[in-house]
């Protein structure tokens, strides 16, 4: 049997489309290293239960994959999350893989999409060839997760290269860090910017994108920027969803650290 396993980690979401641009990712990936089977895990324990409970589909965590991997018979175990940046998500998974070194002759790992200073070029270039045209006036948001972990800054870089490659009517925000709405609301007074058009900044468009950027609930950010004046568009298009996006993981599929077997170094 083949002894190498291909790890392809994420998050997890229970939207159908967004579940399609985790495939295309996966499918991606997997081609790039037809040597190795393939396999999912999801990391949210929430989003696992929903899918069972709601749609009869089970993923695994990343701890039971490895253990299934294991008891498979596996050798080589080698790991891409789907994570935007370095942050505690990622830690905790590298710290979950970090417990199996002792079961398997190797594990490696990718990094997330933003780790490496042309990492936010590619990225800049990637959402702008989907995005629409600049228009006077108009400014386009992305909306990025956002944590209180020091890895938040990447979304700040992630705007300081917007503007170096020249795209001044682009602005980052987050939902759970920062820069958050209220100071990119500021911002877009401050630049006279009237209209708006709204992105994910996320590998799927899941339920931060469908509720807390394009829903209708009063305290989405397209109600909240609507009530502030601003002619509001959404275009619901995760990262995922471009090919792009998995070339870029590749880039990073071969750039895999193996995770020592004594301790672990993040």
């Amino acid at each position: 049997m083949n002894q190498k396993a291909l790890a392809v980690i994420s998050f997890g979401t229970t939207y159908t489309l967004a579940q399609d641009a985790i495939m295309q990712i996966e499918s991606t990936l997997s081609c790039h290293v037809k040597e190795y089977d393939c396999f999912r895990a999801f990391t949210s324990k929430m989003v696992i239960a929903k899918l069972k409970r709601e749609q009869g589909q089970y993923v695994l965590t990343p701890e039971e994959l490895m253990e299934q991997l294991y008891q498979k018979g596996y050798k080589e175990v080698l790991c891409q999350p789907l994570h935007i940046i370095n942050g505690f998500e990622f830690e905790k998974m590298y710290k979950a893989l970090s417990a199996f070194t002792d079961k398997f002759d190797k594990i490696q790992i990718g990094r997330p999409l933003l780790t490496f200073e042309d990492d936010y070029k590619a990225c800049c270039d990637i959402v702008m060839k989907y995005a629409p045209a600049p228009k006077e006036e108009t400014a386009l948001v992305f909306m990025g997760h956002g944590t209180a972990h020091y890895a938040n800054a990447s979304y700040c870089q992630l705007e300081n290269t917007f503007r170096a490659l020249g795209h001044e009517h682009v602005y980052v925000g987050t939902v759970e860090g920062f820069p958050n709405l209220d100071y990119i609301i500021g911002r877009l007074k401050k630049h006279n910017i009237t209209r708006v058009h709204l992105m994910p900044f996320m590998i799927v468009a899941g339920d931060h994108a469908q509720n807390d950027m394009a829903g209708e609930e009063p305290d989405s950010w397209k109600s909240v920027l609507e009530n502030e004046g601003f002619q509001v568009t959404v275009q619901l298009d995760g990262l995922g969803s471009f090919p792009e996006t998995g070339q870029l993981f590749v880039s990073h599929l071969d750039k895999a650290e193996t995770i020592p077997k004594d301790n672990f170094i993040l």
